[in-house]
């Protein structure tokens, strides 16, 4: 048995800090008692925790890692299967390489699980999977698989299938190709004696409501036609990146779907991205909804998700739900919460501890000045 000794526990749960005493064995949470708890067990290792901050380990649910090889050219991107529209039958898993880099440096920076899977070239990409970011095997590495069919509105599909002279090339013939997938996987459903279909069974889960549509959404008008299809068959959805979420903020109140806000850090590199920054991430929190932060890595480096967190509350977010967007939140919105996201007596021995406390160190000028005079 491990014993983590006088852990100041970062809990989003109870927003508190916590002195705490946290016992593990056989990689499971076995104890979580307050510091002034006496219990004897037989302890192997002793870790001395004082003055320093502990929170579960971080987890981001929206990445593609390890499906982009970091450095490399068309030999190492496997994330997007680029000639159809509709590929529901791509595995996350048969593409992941935990050998990539970008594990390692997850890892250094406190990040322990994430959901990673296609991009967003397609109508329809494939499944995702959340796996953690330690090992070498994709198989012992998976928490679960699949948490959700991804899906994909707006200029990513659109730019690429314009390209090769061929639907979509237009936000209806998006929604068009994914209405008509859905109708013909409701069919196959209903027809006992269906010749098998790899597309229309990997769709199953999703008419069946086991998964739900892992939904690429920017503006505003593409969350709303996400919910819109949501809603006609009876789905459940996720809606990822909601850069544009502030225009239709009122709404997203209303229907109270699951949010997955990200990136907010680097350039805005299209159109669709304009309301791309933490203070709308802020103004979104302080509507009351609850969401995760992501990374989209590679598109921003995983590592920099601690970055995004402090970026994030220097805009206004509340520190606590700033924290359980990277940890509680993303745990439940990918069907993991019984494993991971919180310091809990049964869950996954996924721990971080801080050199100081964590997210605090970006911060912004109170007055900046040139040539003398105050400009802001």
């Amino acid at each position: 048995m491990k014993l983590i000794k006088r852990a100041l526990v970062l809990d989003p749960n109870i927003k508190k800090e916590e002195l705490k005493n946290i016992y593990i064995e056989d990689k499971i949470i076995f104890q979580v008692v307050d510091y002034s708890e006496e219990i004897i067990y037989h302890v192997d290792e002793i870790i001395d925790a004082e003055g320093l901050y502990v929170t579960s380990g971080l987890i981001d649910a929206h990445t593609h890692l390890g499906m982009k090889g970091d450095s490399q050219g068309f030999e190492g991107i496997d994330h997007n299967e680029k000639n159809d529209p509709i590929t529901p039958n791509m595995r996350a898993i048969d593409g992941i390489n935990p050998q990539d880099v970008t594990f390692k440096e997850a890892l250094q920076a406190g990040i322990t699980t994430v959901g990673t899977g296609p991009g967003s070239t397609n109508v329809i990409g494939g499944q995702y999977a959340c796996i953690k970011t330690h090992g070498t095997r994709v198989d012992k590495m998976i928490v679960k698989f699949p948490i959700g069919m991804k899906i994909a509105f707006g200029e990513n599909p659109k730019k690429n299938y314009n390209g090769k002279n061929k639907t979509p090339i237009t936000r209806m013939g998006i929604a068009a190709l994914l209405r008509e997938m859905i109708e013909k996987t409701i069919e196959y459903r209903n027809d006992e004696k269906h010749k098998y279909d790899a597309k229309l069974e990997a769709m199953l889960c999703v008419i069946n409501k086991e998964i739900p549509l892992k939904a690429h959404v920017h503006r505003g008008d593409d969350i709303l036609t996400a919910i819109r299809i949501a809603k006609e068959y009876d789905l459940k959805l996720t809606l990822d990146h909601c850069t544009c979420a502030v225009d239709v903020l009122d709404e997203l109140v209303e229907e109270n779907y699951p949010l997955i806000l990200g990136p907010s850090l680097g350039a805005r590199g299209k159109i669709e991205l304009k309301g791309k920054s933490f203070q709308n991430v802020a103004k979104i929190s302080n509507r009351g909804l609850d969401f995760a932060i992501i990374t989209d890595a590679p598109v921003i480096p995983l590592e920099y998700l601690p970055i995004c967190v402090g970026l994030a509350i220097e805009s206004g977010m509340d520190e606590w739900k700033a924290l359980a967007a990277v940890t509680t939140i993303p745990a439940k919105i990918m069907g993991v919460s019984e494993r991971v996201g919180s310091i809990e007596k049964g869950k996954d021995a996924d721990i971080i501890i801080w050199k100081r406390k964590p997210f605090v160190s970006v911060t912004s000028p109170k007055v900046v000045m040139i040539n003398g005079e105050v400009v802001k």
